[in-house]
């Protein structure tokens, strides 16, 4: 399966501030030892940030009902992959990860000094986020020359796809040990900076709405626009 590796990650201070649940301009102007942890967090984990993606692209067979049949007899199944990913020629899978190394040390931190891993830990998040999005920004690019389109990103745990089905389906498709990831019987990925994801790629795709628009935390989410 193949592997990318050193995806450059644009990640700035505010990126941070959103992962702890801040609003930036609301931080700044309030706590601004927050924002220094945010900096210093930044300029000194970058260095522990391991990005690897796996991913595997799957010829789609047929859509029964909400299953989506895979060549090879797996499937996905569920209103959200029949909605978005139902008249698609090809699925890309892929598992993102930043690696082990910066939740550890955050960890290792939070007796001594829990601002700053509190910074790291939300550093690891944000570049499990950019990586993701990097990620199925690159594959998108590579896999419609031919005029082909690319439904949005479909996470397990999104409306209509929930976790503890889309895990096991996804995790079915690709051997994600390949880049150190595991999953639990909970769902859980480690390590926990970690992403799971699949698109639908074909020429007759239509993406009605947003990730957002999914998101069980659409109703109270205050970055959703920002995400838009």
């Amino acid at each position: 399966m193949p592997i990318l590796r050193d995806i450059p990650l644009n990640i700035e201070v505010d990126d941070l501030l959103r992962a702890q649940g801040a609003e930036p301009h609301t931080i700044r102007a309030r706590r601004p030892a927050i924002v220094r942890a945010a900096e210093t967090a930044l300029e000194s984990g970058r260095s522990l940030l391991e990005p690897l993606v796996l991913y595997e692209i799957y010829p789609v067979e047929a859509l029964h009902h909400e299953r989506l049949i895979l060549k090879g007899g797996k499937t996905l199944n569920g209103p959200l992959i029949a909605t978005h990913a139902g008249r698609a020629r090809q699925v890309i899978a892929l598992v993102c990860t930043i690696g082990p190394a910066l939740e550890t040390h955050a960890a290792d931190l939070m007796r001594t000094d829990p601002l700053r891993a509190l910074a790291l830990d939300a550093l690891g998040s944000a570049a499990a986020e950019v990586l993701a999005v990097s990620a199925c920004n690159l594959l998108e690019t590579e896999t419609t020359t031919n005029g082909w389109h690319a439904s949005m990103p479909l996470n397990p745990g999104m409306i209509g796809w929930p976790v503890e089905q889309g895990q096991p389906e996804l995790f079915a498709l690709l051997d994600a040990s390949q880049i150190g990831i595991q999953l639990t019987e909970g769902g859980v990925m480690k390590p926990l900076k970690s992403v799971s994801l699949v698109m639908g790629i074909g020429p007759d795709l239509s993406t009605p709405g947003k990730p957002c628009d999914y998101c069980t935390m659409s109703a109270t989410c205050r970055y959703q626009y920002h995400y838009a």
